[in-house]
């Protein structure tokens, strides 16, 4: 029996993340459909049939592909997941949120489609370059306190595999026991007070959707004597590069955080 016929041959990504890795194991040509999110390759925007968003699909369009595995992430899903699974399509949805799980699904996802040697080859260097940076920020004589937002009407703080791969760069989340909440409605912050009295040296900023405006966060009334306004000290980091619970936060994301914290570091350590 012929192993690669049991593993399936079409398959739709409802976010960026499987697609990405799909592509970085050389298995693109089983993708038939794909996130109109998707950025991480860029190839694969110009290759691949854009059929959902976060929150909604083109259910029909999906069924005309003909997919015998679909996709998703995360319990905001569900809905799109029911209608799919009503319709006889086979659907696996995965719900990671810290860095360990994002290598559990990574792993599954390679194995799934017969990679799982690949597969794990890969996770290795990805795990050895967290782990080179986690010794480089082990040398930090003063580790910056950092606020990290996700959504800034209301603020909302960052979800727990963004906090881990910041303290893997070498900075402290201001809010650490918000990251464990999975739901972004439990990680509003009610009061930008609350925000200003933690006092955050680095203030980084990363929304699906829109552009983070560092000078917008400067002028916010109250906030001229954080210590990250007061010495210019925010930055933007793009959601595809961080926000997507895969590859791209596991490696440029990381990187992109521990260069903003050597930076700072070599300033104030």
């Amino acid at each position: 029996m012929n192993p690669a016929a049991l593993t399936p041959q079409r398959i739709v990504c409802l976010t960026e993340e499987t697609t990405e890795w799909l592509y970085l194991l050389g298995q693109e040509q089983r993708i038939v459909g794909i996130s109109g999110y998707t950025v991480r390759p860029r190839r694969a925007r110009e290759e691949k049939p854009k059929v959902s968003a976060f929150l909604s699909a083109k259910i029909d369009k999906i069924l005309a592909l003909k997919p015998d595995c679909v996709f998703g992430f995360s319990d905001l899903q569900a809905d799109i997941a029911s209608l799919l699974i009503k319709a006889g399509v086979q659907v696996t949805v995965f719900n990671q949120r810290s860095v360990d799980e994002i290598f559990s699904v990574l792993y599954q996802v390679a194995a799934m489609v017969g990679q799982a040697e690949q597969g794990l080859a890969q996770l290795s260097r990805i795990r050895a370059e967290l782990d080179a940076i986690a010794q480089k920020a082990a040398g930090f004589k003063r580790r910056p306190r950092v606020y990290f937002e996700e959504w800034d009407e209301p603020h909302m703080s960052t979800i727990r595999w963004v906090s881990e791969l910041m303290g893997i760069a070498g900075g402290d989340d201001i809010f650490p026991e918000l990251a464990l909440q999975s739901m972004g409605r439990d990680r509003i912050i009610a009061s930008g007070q609350t925000i200003v009295d933690r006092a955050p040296d680095i203030i980084i900023g990363s929304l699906c959707g829109k552009k983070f405006r560092p000078e917008k966060v400067a002028a916010r009334p109250g906030w001229q004597d954080v210590p990250a306004v007061r010495t210019g000290q925010i930055f933007e980091i793009k959601s595809a590069d961080i926000l997507q619970p895969g590859p791209a936060a596991l490696t440029d994301g990381v990187t992109q955080m521990h260069r903003i914290f050597s930076q700072w570091e070599a300033l104030h350590g």
